[in-house]
């Protein structure tokens, strides 16, 4: 029997694939969302050891329940219903502090390939002022804010991954955005 191809397949068939033993779907899944839920739990968190530290739980959790795994909802949903679980388990472990603690993290690697220092340097700092803007915001509308341009989850996966309803969902994201709208126009006007 020739081996599985998976990126053929979609999330929930590569987590089945896994479930029943393939390493190589597990790979494909890891491959695919390791970018995504990373950045979700840096801009959550804001410090690249504790988002790494989340960050290795999350597919532990993944790696520990492939036996317990059934698509009643979207991969996705699943795995980030899982990264928010671990998010809010950590905050209860930690000093309030340890998670107002500033980052550092690198410019986007986009930003380096435009060849222009001039745009790098007003990309850097756009991206820093809207990176700083979100970690501003309050934990739930962050939250609600990151799912949706992070993870690309629209109202009603967001509400089950944080267990709200979706009109709290909506306000969350309208508040975030409109927040956001106006900390980046502040700073334009300085």
């Amino acid at each position: 029997m020739l081996p599985l191809m998976p990126s053929k397949l979609n999330d929930q068939d590569l987590m089945l694939h896994y479930r029943d033993g393939d390493a190589l779907a597990f790979e494909e899944l890891y491959g695919r969302h390791k970018g995504p839920v990373y950045r979700y739990l840096l801009r959550q968190c804001g410090n690249p050891a504790n988002a790494e530290e989340i960050f290795q739980e999350v597919w532990i959790k993944v790696i520990r329940g492939r036996d317990k795994y059934r698509p009643l909802a979207k991969f996705s949903t699943w795995l980030y219903q899982i990264a928010h679980n671990c998010f809010i388990d950590f905050v209860r472990r930690q000093d309030r502090n340890a998670l107002n603690a500033a980052s550092n993290t690198e410019p986007d690697e986009l930003l380096t390939e435009t060849g222009n220092p001039e745009r790098v340097a007003a990309l850097s700092q756009t991206g820093q002022k809207l990176a700083g803007a979100i970690a501003a915001l309050p934990q739930e509308q962050r939250e609600a804010f990151l799912l949706r341009v992070e993870g690309g989850f629209g109202l009603e996966e967001i509400a089950s991954i944080t267990d709200t309803g979706r009109e709290t969902v909506k306000s969350r994201l309208r508040y975030a955005t409109r927040k956001l709208r106006e900390t980046l126009e502040d700073n334009c006007h300085e």
